[in-house]
């Protein structure tokens, strides 16, 4: 069984649970329009109200989340009122008997505390209140209790108790979805800035380099290439988003280019095939320039004569296909498998693996780089990106700011 399916069994079997007792609670004895019997139909009904309620909560929990996925978990109980509350307070009250909120937060301090559930009369004065009774159910994520779920109903109910316990497993599932999530962005944000780091270094002092030795025998020169210098180092720095185009990407590497150009003169050639229907296409954020900078490095190492770097970006449909090539010394396969495993190398093998590793997080791992190469033959990066993939887009984040 993949990881997949398993987590989604995890997810939903403790809902089909609660729809069981949803189920008996709500039954009329004749089958209902082709949706099978009463038992059925409910269960269906509860797998469509939580795929209402989770999205929220996959945004981890806060005021606004619990707001929003309260209904949805009251709905699913079939209780008078529903409360969500995280470590400090309750943070939002859904349905009647809304007067027993500061009852209920003050007797939580014990479940959140040890992590059992609870239940418990509630006091009222008012003879109308439908509310007597509240059963605790805490939300844990990584053995750590993170909040409670508490269903109010006017009478003790062993049933609600196990209800109760079985969404709240429900929503600690989905508080720990968005865990990973969050964990899984700045793992992502994090190898950006390693990439920011292995560019900054050796990258800046040698551009600054050339650019100072044309200061007196060619200031126009060296006044353009500091402009791209600029632009350059201005767009691998910026702050906005983690995507770009393909457009804006390529636009980096043909700065990036005229930079190394200054240094290696004639050493190095560039050919480029662009097709422009693909211009548009949304791609990680410093996800090209890497290999590029790759394909210069490896491309001239070793070499006493030009170099030639192909890149080539095309439609392949409902993919762009990019592929750069150089004609330079080639490694081992077995040490670029190494690199990619993430073993590094001595040369500096970071960019590619951390790529690589982007592309398949946001992509899939079908999506992965594909490298071909063997000492003296060169190597071809091929890069397949989606043309549409669910929140990529330019200047999106990997999650809302």
């Amino acid at each position: 069984m993949s990881g997949f399916l398993a987590g989604l069994l995890v997810a939903i079997l403790p809902l089909l649970a609660a729809g069981f007792w949803l189920g008996r609670r709500t039954a009329r004895p004749q089958s209902l329009g082709g949706l099978g019997t009463p038992v059925e139909h409910a269960t269906f009904q509860t797998l469509h109200t939580a795929s209402l309620a989770a999205p929220p909560l996959r945004s981890g929990l806060t005021e606004e989340t619990a707001r929003k996925s309260a209904r949805g978990l009251r709905s699913l109980l079939g209780t008078d009122a529903l409360c969500l509350a995280d470590e400090k307070d309750v943070l939002v009250w859904d349905g009647v008997g809304a007067h027993h909120r500061a009852e209920i937060a003050q007797r939580l301090a014990g479940p959140l505390e040890t992590g059992r559930g609870e239940a418990f009369p509630l006091h009222c004065g008012s003879p109308d209140c439908p509310v007597r009774w509240a059963v605790v159910a805490p939300l844990t994520v990584d053995d750590r209790v993170h909040g409670a779920l508490v269903a109010c109903a006017p009478r003790e109910s062993a049933v609600l108790v196990r209800a109760a316990g079985e969404v709240a497993r429900w929503v600690s599932v989905q508080l720990e979805l968005a865990d990973l999530d969050d964990s899984r962005t700045r793992l992502i944000e994090a190898e950006i800035k390693a990439l920011r780091a292995q560019i900054s270094p050796h990258f800046i002092f040698n551009s600054l380099a050339v650019i100072a030795s044309f200061v007196r025998t060619d200031p126009e020169r060296a006044r353009e290439l500091l402009l791209e210098f600029a632009d350059f180092t201005r767009y691998s720095f910026r702050r906005h988003g983690d995507f770009t185009t393909l457009a804006d990407e390529l636009h980096a590497i043909d700065q990036y280019l005229a930079l190394v150009r200054a240094r290696f003169g004639d050493r190095l050639a560039v050919t480029l095939q662009i097709a422009p229907e693909v211009l548009p296409v949304a791609l990680p954020f410093l996800c090209l320039q890497p290999l590029v900078e790759n394909a210069v490095k490896h491309g001239l190492e070793g070499k006493a004569d030009k170099c030639h770097i192909r890149i080539t970006a095309q439609d392949a449909g409902a993919e762009a296909l990019v592929v750069i090539e150089d004609d330079g010394a080639g490694m081992d396969p077995e040490l670029l498998r190494r690199i990619l495993a993430g073993g590094g190398s001595p040369s500096g093998g970071i960019g590619l693996s951390n790529v690589d590793d982007r592309l398949r997080q946001v992509y899939g791992d079908d999506h992965g780089l594909v490298l071909e190469t063997a000492p003296g033959a060169g190597m071809k990066i091929t890069a397949r990106l989606p043309k549409y993939q669910p929140g990529v887009h330019s200047g999106a984040r990997l999650t809302p700011e």
